[in-house]
């Protein structure tokens, strides 16, 4: 893919103190341009945007992760962008990894990477929480079983995404919770996209947003159930929109 142009996109909620710090990582020349979602903040994010000269498109109501992110895709096409980076503006991913998670699409070997935290076993040290680590390998475990897939996290919000993956999935017939990533996950596999991943560190601090236990464990099931979705339409039991393309494959 040459010159491709390359757009992050970051899906923020009550993200001001870690703004800057996350733009300012972007590599010097590896992005077209970036842009912000805000999910209706309680704090200061939109004017830390603007104040960065970040393109901005605020939600006048909070629409949740997964909604926030089907802004982000939309605007993201509309802007031309062939390849783009979901980056959380909450500095728990490394920036400075975004010309390693676009290369494989770039080289034309994968249409989705997934920055896994796992991948070098070392999350613990990084601070993932053990009753994260512990839930994020069993999920992970169970999709890779299901979709006959062999990656080593599927519950990272880093991602690259080719133009032509997003737009042949249906994204906005997914969820507008948590669960929105796997269900991309797993319409990707549906419609025969190849996924690639790198290994990332894993950070945690007091000011990288979390889901908590609870919402961890509605999360989970929700992956599960997924997955059951997923077999059913598969077995031909149940025609499933969000895993039939919009060329109709």
């Amino acid at each position: 893919m040459p010159n491709p142009k390359i757009v992050v996109v970051m899906p923020a909620y009550n993200a001001a103190k870690t703004l800057e710090q996350t733009y300012k990582d972007i590599p010097e020349g590896s992005v077209d341009e970036v842009l912000l979602v805000d999910d209706a903040s309680a704090d200061a994010t939109v004017e830390e945007a603007r104040r960065l000269d970040l393109k901005v498109f605020v939600h006048p109501a909070n629409r949740g992760y997964g909604g926030n992110q089907k802004t982000c895709y939309t605007q993201a096409l509309k802007l031309g962008a062939d390849i783009v980076v979901m980056l959380h503006p909450d500095y728990q991913y490394d920036p400075r990894r975004i010309p390693d998670i676009v290369k494989p699409i770039k080289d034309g070997a994968a249409d989705l990477v997934l920055g896994s935290r796992l991948a070098d076993g070392k999350a613990l040290e990084g601070g993932m929480p053990l009753y994260k680590f512990l839930s994020n390998r069993f999920l992970t475990a169970v999709e890779n079983r299901v979709l006959g897939t062999k990656l080593s996290e599927m519950h990272t919000g880093y991602r690259a995404y080719s133009r032509r993956l997003l737009e042949s999935i249906p994204f906005l017939a997914n969820s507008e919770g948590f669960v929105f990533d796997t269900e991309v996950i797993v319409q990707s596999v549906a419609l025969g996209f190849r996924i690639a991943e790198i290994g990332v560190p894993a950070k945690y601090m007091p000011e990288a947003s979390s889901i908590k236990f609870y919402p961890s464990l509605v999360y989970g099931m929700k992956t599960l159930w997924t997955l059951v979705r997923f077999l059913l339409h598969r077995l031909h039991l149940r025609k499933d929109p969000i895993f039939v393309g919009h060329g109709g494959q």
